[in-house]
């Protein structure tokens, strides 16, 4: 047993309490949270509810500076499939990037890839003359998906039976195959992008790292 595991046997269990995804998990406790108590509140398929609870919409962000939203949007979800999609994601692949990145690099990718990534869509929209209301965690998680295809390509080793390029190809067919209206892609393409870049400047690869799904 060494300094950052603890085991418990119980027959022939073994549980190892450092593979436990602490950080994933309160992330996802808290967005689970915030979409019930907003649920009990009003409507979170409601675009002016979505905006008095924090959704992003650069107009109230640089001309009244309201400059909490660009970080607010990314735990507002509108209804329960949006939100479900989101956390399941959340859960595969921050599973992954706590035990391989570490906690903080982890949280400091997720959310700077969020925040990244909803103002590139901002930036988009203005030039276009547009303001949509922009709201959950899709930028931040992209940008986890993102950084993940780096840590593939410099461990040089595939995910069981998955390769950095299936994984690229998976994120331009996510990205491209949503951009329908009420989908904002430009966020995730920003949030993957940064996620990328992230990745290629924070992550070092130890011999021993492994990874499982």
């Amino acid at each position: 047993m060494d300094q950052y595991t603890e085991e418990y046997r119980y027959g022939k269990t073994k549980i190892d309490r450092s593979a436990i995804p602490y950080v994933t998990i309160v992330l996802i406790a808290i967005n689970i949270i915030i979409f019930v108590i907003m649920e009990l509140a009003g409507s979170t398929e409601d675009s002016m509810f979505l905006y008095t609870h924090g959704a992003m919409y650069w107009p109230a962000v640089v001309e009244d500076g309201e400059w909490y939203r660009v970080f607010t949007h990314m735990f507002v979800h509108t209804g329960p499939e949006h939100l479900l999609n989101n956390m399941f994601l959340l859960g595969i692949l921050g599973y992954q990037m706590e035990r391989q990145y570490g906690e903080i690099k982890y949280l400091i990718t997720y959310f700077f890839c969020g925040i990244v990534g909803a103002g590139v869509s901002a930036y988009v929209e203005m030039c276009q003359g547009e303001a949509i209301i922009s709201i959950g965690a899709s930028g931040a998680i992209f940008g986890l998906l993102g950084a993940f295809i780096v840590m593939i390509l410099k461990r040089g080793t595939n995910i069981e039976t998955v390769s950095a390029p299936q994984l690229l190809i998976l994120l331009l067919l996510i990205i491209f195959g949503n951009m329908q209206e009420g989908v904002d892609w430009v966020a995730h393409l920003g949030g993957a992008l940064m996620g990328l870049l992230m990745a290629l400047v924070f992550y070092h690869p130890q011999r021993s790292d492994t990874f499982h799904i």
